[in-house]
């Protein structure tokens, strides 16, 4: 695993944990790299330091860093462990629910930005989530 110190075209600066630098750059290139302050994907390395943890210094990798990132986590378990994970199917998902022809479910999914602005216009209640998915259905 590497960690790269990252900073996105609005001068945010955040960090990823990446399995090598090829993985960082194809992830990069398909626009899978985003700001965790504005969600921009425009993101380049800054400028870093190497540091090596040693002994009772080391925490795993998973370990949130600091409250926010434990709260986000906290978040995340809560939301897979409470709602269904429809993938990309998640605005026609909700739209059934909605108009009572799925039956009535918390999900949680994936949407385009315009197919979600339409779920809002609509009056369908949704709301972005703080982090992406970890598995992927379609």
């Amino acid at each position: 695993m590497i960690r790269y110190a990252l900073r996105c075209d609005q001068g945010h600066d955040f960090d990823g944990w990446f399995r090598n630098s090829d993985a960082f750059d194809s992830l990069l290139k398909a626009g899978q790299v985003a700001c965790t302050q504005c969600g921009s994907v425009a993101v380049e390395k800054a400028v870093m330091a190497p540091r090596v943890a040693k002994g009772e210094d080391a925490a795993p990798l998973s370990a949130p860093r600091d409250p926010r990132e434990a709260a986000l986590e906290a978040m995340r378990r809560h939301v897979e462990a409470h709602s269904d994970y429809v993938g990309m199917s998640f605005a026609a998902e909700a739209r059934a629910i909605h108009e009572g022809q799925a039956p009535e479910r918390a999900i949680h999914g994936e949407a385009k930005l315009e197919d979600a602005r339409k779920l809002i216009e609509d009056g369908i209640p949704v709301a972005p989530l703080p982090f992406r998915p970890r598995q992927r259905v379609n």
